[in-house]
């Protein structure tokens, strides 16, 4: 039985069609019958890698590849770099399960955070208390870091499945994801008084997201062919980031969306309005692509949104204030968990709960009051209720202030001249 060798292979600078160079890199591939059949790959034009160096950085992961039968110790020690350009080959290449936008995360994640600081390290010399000290010394926020460190932790479990490395030293690595602020969820009037400021299209944009919930990507990914006005419903099957269309996020995702008959009204008074309303139109087709592309959600955002948020003095206002202020009137209306998880289209009822659905004040006021009401209504506890009229103060200026009564004011925290 033959041994399987460690392959460097060999890279060549070849003429392509129309006389331009290219890097050309050569491999044995192992049979299934055991021989060996030489295979070539083409890299890159010589514009894309200007040298041999350049060429031989894009081929490394490659040559991990192609070693995959070969002895663990005939490798030469893998470094994150190396490890990082395995993973986008594999998980995050044509034939990746992830969605666009994700990919273009950890893409951003990588160039800009991961292998600026850690592309030099061999994989076997990360050490988690390490990164966690990086981790805490970024000025970015508490959900940024948590996403590095789940990038990591993927990119090491694929190190492991490689058999590149034997642990996962991220999973050591503390992270906390807690916001810094409370993300802004509009009231009522609030959304009404922004709806009354904007113009179409932008009306009916937000008019529909804030009814409905759909990710900016599913709203704008929307065709007139998606909307039954008979069934009276939204059938979301794409999702658009940066122009470029793709599957939705998650299989539960991909559920219809109810359409209330009055919402209904609205968009059809919409393709009524709209240059683009066939079938086969986007719903909110930008005019500077002359309709074939929808509008960006930047351009909508900073052109219609935003100038109204800032003349209502709302601040902190996006695209997902309307899919969490869509969770919280769910939660406020009273509807139950898996309703609201399901108009959500959450694939977690806990996603649904903790990170969408806010409580507003009033609701959580009501909720202290019936508790306080079953409790006192307890015939053990009416002997212990304050007599009427023991403290009748509101504001430490309706008190004679005079020694004691201002002591007591302040001690018990009733504020100053409100």
């Amino acid at each position: 039985m033959r041994r399987s060798r460690f392959q460097q292979g060999s890279l060549r600078l070849v003429e392509r069609a129309g006389s331009r160079k290219a890097w050309e890199y050569r491999w044995y591939e192992a049979q299934p019958d055991g021989t060996r059949r030489r295979r070539n790959l083409v890299l890159g034009t010589l514009e894309q890698y200007p040298n041999e160096t350049a060429a031989q950085k894009a081929v490394v992961a490659l040559r991990v590849d192609i070693n995959v039968e070969s002895p663990r110790t005939s490798l030469a020690p893998i470094s994150v770099q190396m490890l990082v350009d395995h993973y986008r080959q594999k998980e995050l290449g044509e034939d990746s399960n992830k969605t666009y936008a994700t990919c273009r995360t950890y893409e951003g994640y990588f160039r800009k955070w991961i292998l600026p600081r850690w592309g030099e390290y061999r994989v076997k010399d990360v050490r988690a208390v390490v990164v966690e000290e990086w981790l805490r010394s970024l000025k970015l926020s508490n959900g940024s870091k948590a996403k590095m460190r789940n990038i990591m932790h993927a990119v090491f479990n694929h190190a492991i499945r490689w058999e590149w490395h034997d642990k996962n030293p991220i999973t050591h690595v503390r992270q906390s994801a807690k916001r810094a602020r409370i993300p802004l969820v509009l009231t009522i009037e609030e959304t009404a008084a922004l709806l009354d400021l904007l113009r179409e299209p932008a009306r009916t944009a937000v008019f529909l997201d804030v009814l409905t919930g759909l990710r900016v990507g599913e709203l704008l990914a929307l065709k007139w062919s998606d909307i039954d006005f008979e069934k009276l419903q939204i059938s979301v099957t794409r999702s658009i980031v940066m122009q470029h269309l793709g599957e939705c996020k998650t299989e539960a995702s991909r559920k219809p969306v109810p359409l209330d008959p009055r919402l209904a009204e609205s968009l059809y008074n919409w393709r009524r309005a709209s240059p683009y309303p066939c079938s086969e139109d986007w719903v909110f087709a930008s005019p500077h692509s002359n309709g074939k592309l929808p509008y960006w959600p930047g351009a909508f955002y900073r052109a219609h949104i935003l100038p109204a948020a800032k003349k209502m003095g709302i601040e902190g206002i996006g695209w997902h204030t309307f899919r969490r202020t869509y969770a919280t009137f769910l939660k406020a209306n009273g509807e139950d968990v898996k309703t609201v998880q399901e108009l959500l289209r959450h694939a977690n009822s806990l996603v649904t709960m903790n990170l969408y659905a806010q409580a507003i004040t009033q609701n959580k006021r009501d909720a202290q009051s019936r508790i306080v009401t079953m409790v006192l209504d307890d015939n053990r506890l009416r002997k212990a209720q304050p007599s009427e009229g023991t403290f009748p103060y509101r504001t430490i200026t309706d008190l004679q202030i005079s020694g004691r009564d201002l002591q007591v004011a302040q001690s018990i925290g009733v504020p100053d001249g409100i």
